[in-house]
C-alpha cells in the first residue's frame, strides 16, 4: 500500500545547504518562518497558545537511496538506520520540535531552525508536556558514545 502526501504549506530558514545545518532543533537557535497555505490557514486557530510544536515535513534534499547501516553525526561507528535520526530514509520524514514565537494570519515564527530553506510542511502539532515528555532508562548507542 502506498500513501502520497500533500504539503500543507513551506518552511523557510537561513539554512541553505546541509553541510553545517544544526544537528537537531533543540541544538538550535537559528529563527525561521512557516508560511501555511491560504486553503489550511483556518487550522492554526489557537495554535499561538502553544509555546513549542512538532513540525513534520519531508527531507526533500537527503536524496534518493536510504542506506540500512549508517554513521550517524554523533558517533563514528555503524548503527542501523532506524536506531538514529539520519536523514535518508525510505520514507524521508523529518520531525522537530520547535518554540513557537508568534503568529500572523497563516505564518507562524519559530526558533529551533535545523531544516533547510524551502521545506515541504506535512503537518503541525502542539506540543503538550503531560503526553509528550518521558523519564527514559536507555538511549542506545547515544548514552555509550565517546564524548568529544
Amino acid at each position: 500500500m502506498e500513501y502520497c502526501f500533500k504539503p500543507i504549506g513551506v518552511i523557510h530558514t537561513p539554512i541553505l545547504e546541509p553541510q553545517g545545518a544544526p544537528i537537531q532543533a533543540a541544538r538550535s537557535e537559528l529563527t525561521g518562518t512557516v508560511e501555511v497555505f491560504p486553503e489550511y490557514a483556518a487550522g492554526l486557530e489557537g495554535l499561538e497558545d502553544f509555546s513549542h510544536v512538532y513540525l513534520l515535513y519531508v527531507f526533500h534534499r537527503a536524496g534518493p537511496g536510504a542506506e540500512l547501516q549508517v554513521k550517524p553525526f554523533l558517533d563514528d561507528r555503524l548503527h542501523g538506520l532506524f536506531a538514529t535520526r539520519y536523514p535518508r530514509r525510505p520514507n524521508p520524514l523529518g520531525l522537530s520540535i520547535v518554540r513557537l514565537e508568534g503568529r500572523q494570519g497563516s505564518r507562524l515564527t519559530f526558533r529551533g531552525a535545523d531544516m533547510l530553506d524551502g521545506t515541504p510542511l506535512l503537518d503541525i502539532k502542539p506540543y503538550i508536556p503531560e503526553f509528550d515528555v518521558f523519564s527514559v532508562s536507555q538511549q542506545g548507542w547515544y548514552q555509550d558514545r565517546a564524548h568529544p
